[in-house]
């Protein structure tokens, strides 16, 4: 049994990529009505440039059972083009164990995702039922990419007369906590200083970058400060900077490709003067 970590860095070599499209259809801005449609145009355009999708579930719950159908039917049709993609349910999944019990078997047995995201505010305790899943990834919500999140996560404690910022405590925890080798953050771009922080407390943990895109964040920084190494461990995800690229229904997946592959070529051009994969 491969390891998560291991299919991942597999994964990125290959396809020398660490671009992760994030699949969130939204009514308002896709080009045709049908999600599934949608979907697989995307992935048609994209699927050799890039390491793994990452559909976020509420865009699909919010469908009701048509949008989980739509959701299968994507999952379906990624593994039939590529059994070996990364697929990341987007789920920020959180309560006591008991609960989290359920979820974990939901996205890990019944939906098949290769990696799901958690809220770990409940604890180390909580997060057992998704990391027993030893070949699965788990990634945590640290450093959030919205603007309020220092609201909660800039509050500084203090441990051992040294001020600590609660997101980097729980980077902290998030090391002891992985004791399977299973766990990964997830740490905004458009916090890219604070990166730098999580990849000191963190060294080899695969860390989830999201907000490159449509939110603005500083891509060059990110990947810069949160590169490990030799293996970069690292997932850049962006979505409607790619997926609604246009609203014409007759180029709406090529101008996706073009906003993957150009992406995916500036992450590509950091990695080399950091010479890595060169």
């Amino acid at each position: 049994m491969r390891s998560f970590e291991d299919r991942l860095v597999s994964k990125c070599r290959s396809q020398r990529s660490l671009l992760c499209v994030g699949l969130d259809p939204d009514p308002d801005l896709m080009a045709i009505s049908d999600i599934f449609e949608f979907n697989k145009a995307i992935i048609d355009s994209t699927l050799d440039l890039v390491c793994g999708y990452k559909p976020n579930l509420a865009f699909y719950e919010a469908h009701g059972i048509q949008g989980l159908m739509a959701l299968e039917s994507t999952v379906e049709y990624i593994r039939s083009q590529d059994s070996t993609i990364i697929i990341i349910g987007d789920g920020k999944r959180g309560d006591i164990g008991s609960s989290n019990a359920k979820y974990a078997d939901a996205l890990f047995k019944v939906w098949g995702f290769d990696a799901t995201t958690v809220n770990g505010y409940g604890g180390g305790e909580t997060l057992e039922p998704f990391l027993n899943y030893k070949d699965k990834g788990t990634f945590l919500w640290c450093r959030s990419s919205n603007p309020g999140a220092a609201e909660l996560q800039d509050v500084e404690i203090v441990q051992k007369d040294s001020p600590t910022k609660f997101f980097e405590y729980v980077s902290s925890r998030a090391q002891i906590w992985n004791s399977a080798g299973n766990l990964g953050l997830v740490a905004g771009a458009t916090h890219p200083s604070d990166l730098k922080s999580l990849r000191n407390r963190c060294p080899t943990m695969p860390i989830l970058i999201p907000g490159v895109g449509s939110q603005s964040g500083d891509l060059e920084t990110a990947v810069r400060l949160g590169k490990s190494s030799p293996e970069p461990k690292l997932i850049i995800t962006a979505s409607r900077s790619i997926i609604y690229g246009s609203s014409n229904r007759n180029d709406f997946s090529v101008k996706s490709r073009s906003a993957a592959s150009t992406l995916r070529n500036q992450i590509n051009q950091i990695l080399t003067e950091e010479n890595i994969w060169v």
